[in-house]
């Protein structure tokens, strides 16, 4: 866990961040971590991410727990967060950060891979926002936020099928804030943009440059940039924020396209 003099004070809170396993969802889950909330850190495949990931957490002073889940299925998003709530008698933040990124043109991709597509990225954010729903509002309330991204609102070439699943996803979760915010549930949506890992600047040197030069504040996002974000969004700070869409890119959206 990095340093959390910045961060809401999350302690004595529980938070589910599915996705911890990958780089933006270990990420979210350090800085929840961070800032005092126990943690449950779900992977689908990479146990030994999400492993090591509760280890950094726990020799920091932090809590947290590994579950595995495979979110396409229904029944495996209850458990999940059924899991998550009884391990410390209760789920105050959910973060859906689970999904997938295939890229693919039009002219190949097939009904399997679109379907594909919206089992990992919506239909998962659906069950789970399902699932969470009634324990959050057990609680009094809490905070759902989902990691879309700015292709649910900017066109990508080879990510139509990915583009298309975020932008439902932001919908999505402004429907989710108008039927739950009775219960004290709020949701909301973070949308990144380009996040820097180990080798993408050798992998990608042109795009890295291109995204440098583009966004005002002249670099990459880091996982520690979402993780802020929404560690906000599930803070008393963002009590009356709700179905709203946080863009965390550096300002790349604000750069006009002509």
């Amino acid at each position: 866990m990095s340093d959390a003099k910045h961060l809401p004070d999350l302690t004595g809170r529980v938070a589910l961040v599915t996705g911890a396993g990958g780089l933006i969802g270990g990420g979210i889950a350090d800085r929840f971590a961070a800032a005092g909330a126990a943690v449950v850190a779900h992977y689908r495949h990479d146990e030994k991410s999400a492993r090591a990931l509760v280890t950094r957490i726990g020799d920091a002073g932090g809590r947290a727990l590994a579950v595995q889940a495979d979110l396409t299925e229904e029944s495996q998003c209850r458990r999940l967060v059924e899991t998550a709530a009884d391990w410390r008698g209760g789920l105050d933040a959910l973060v859906h950060s689970a999904g997938i990124q295939p890229v693919k043109s039009l002219a190949e991709m097939s009904v399997e891979d679109w379907r594909e597509m919206y089992e990992a990225n919506t239909t998962s954010a659906f069950s789970c926002t399902r699932a969470a729903a009634p324990l959050l509002a057990a609680r009094g309330g809490g905070s759902i936020t989902h990691i879309a991204s700015i292709e649910g609102t900017m066109a990508t070439p080879g990510h139509a099928h990915y583009c298309a699943s975020k932008a439902a996803l932001l919908m999505f979760a402004r429907s989710a804030a108008l039927e739950h915010g009775a219960a004290g549930i709020r949701v909301n949506t973070v949308s990144p943009g380009l996040i820097d890992r180990p080798g993408l600047a050798g992998d990608w040197p042109d795009g890295v440059r291109r995204w440098s030069e583009a966004a005002p504040l002249g670099r990459l996002g880091r996982p520690e940039d979402i993780g802020n974000a929404c560690v906000f969004l599930a803070s008393d700070a963002a009590s009356w924020i709700t179905g709203t869409n946080l863009v965390v890119d550096g300002g790349v959206s604000a750069r006009p396209t002509w």
